[in-house]
């Protein structure tokens, strides 16, 4: 198994996490399917954008 595997399957594992916490978010269900899809999208980048900023007080 090579190290691009592996990363690979770190970055899906981290983005499934992050849908998850999308879904069970207090926010509207507009905006968890835009930031699913930016997710989706933007495997690495969109998870972390969305950890950064993406999150409520309330959720974090």
């Amino acid at each position: 198994m090579s190290s691009y595997s592996l990363l690979g399957i770190v970055v899906v594992v981290l983005d499934v996490i992050a849908i998850i916490s999308i879904l069970l978010g207090s926010a509207r269900v507009g905006h968890k399917v835009l930031w699913i899809v930016v997710v989706l999208l933007f495997p690495l980048v969109g998870m972390i954008v969305y950890y950064l900023v993406g999150r409520s007080p309330r959720d974090a």
